[in-house]
């Protein structure tokens, strides 16, 4: 959620539907939510017009530190990565965090070694900025406080997803605030604040100013009001309305319930999204 600029809503929209499609691929062929959903973030992470893997946003001094979770709903597995060195895909690391069990969320130097010891390489700093990251960097060091609603015009990337056998997931990555200080943690990697799901309601993946969306725990809120019955879409606009009235936040979220109906909303002038459904068929907008 944020700005996107006119002469990028194409690129945008198409990533999205790119994305999209590679999970609806990942389902027909008999895998899980958890697995589309990871091939979705997966897809928009080699993007390099979003905030995410290459061509994501930099630290104060000039680096990339990722952050990325993912959740399935049946079990309430989870695994994340926050402040992570660069690597080209960190929802991938997430996936291993989940599958190994042993804790769900690593930081900083400690992810890094996680991620090495699972078999994953390093990338650099280099290497996945962008000329375009670097010039929004540069633009970004004479400005205080960006304001995320007209900052960078690209975003943090997430799926939502709900299988055949009624299970859902959500993944998230980004590359966090542009210019933010060294080992700051967004609300991507923190469950219940970026990233939600449970088969009971639904899940949810959340962008935008994440300090606003940590502090109104935005994913596991729109995920209870599915519980109780809300419609997605009503459930991510009550939500978005907390964001903006309670802490004065802005961003955007992506909602599926337990029966797979969709939703989302945000208070920005954009979120560019996509959405592939077996009765819904396909469709996107920004």
């Amino acid at each position: 959620a944020g700005g996107v600029p006119a002469d990028g809503a194409d690129l945008h929209t198409a990533g999205c539907l790119e994305a999209a499609r590679a999970a609806a691929a990942i389902l027909r062929g008999g895998g899980s939510a958890l697995d589309a959903a990871q091939r979705a973030v997966f897809v928009l992470e080699d993007l390099p017009v979003f905030n995410a893997g290459t061509g994501a946003c930099l630290n104060a001094e000039g680096l990339v530190e990722l952050d990325a979770a993912l959740m399935e709903g049946a079990g309430l597995r989870a695994g994340a990565v926050c402040a992570l060195p660069p690597f080209s895909h960190p929802i991938a690391i997430a996936r291993a965090a989940l599958e190994d069990g042993r804790h769900v969320l690593y930081a900083g130097d400690g992810a890094a070694r996680f991620a090495r010891d699972h078999g994953f390489e390093p990338s650099s700093s280099e290497a996945m900025t962008t000329a375009p990251a670097r010039a929004r960097w540069e633009a970004s060091r004479a400005v205080r406080d960006l304001d995320p609603s007209t900052g960078f015009p690209g975003g943090t990337v997430g799926a939502v997803v709900r299988d055949a056998h009624g299970t859902v997931a959500a993944a998230t990555s980004t590359g966090g605030l542009m210019n933010k200080r060294v080992g700051r943690v967004g609300d991507s990697p923190l469950l219940g604040a970026g990233t939600y799901a449970d088969d009971e309601g639904g899940a949810c993946s959340a962008t935008g100013a994440g300090e606003s969306i940590m502090r109104v725990a935005l994913a596991k809120t729109a995920v209870d009001a599915l519980r109780a019955g809300t419609r997605p879409e009503d459930a991510a606009r009550a939500a978005i309305h907390t964001l903006g009235t309670r802490v004065g936040g802005t961003g955007g979220l992506i909602l599926v319930d337990r029966d797979g109906r969709l939703g989302f909303a945000r208070n920005t002038t954009a979120m560019t999204w996509a959405a592939l459904g077996a009765t819904l068929g396909e469709t996107s907008g920004i």
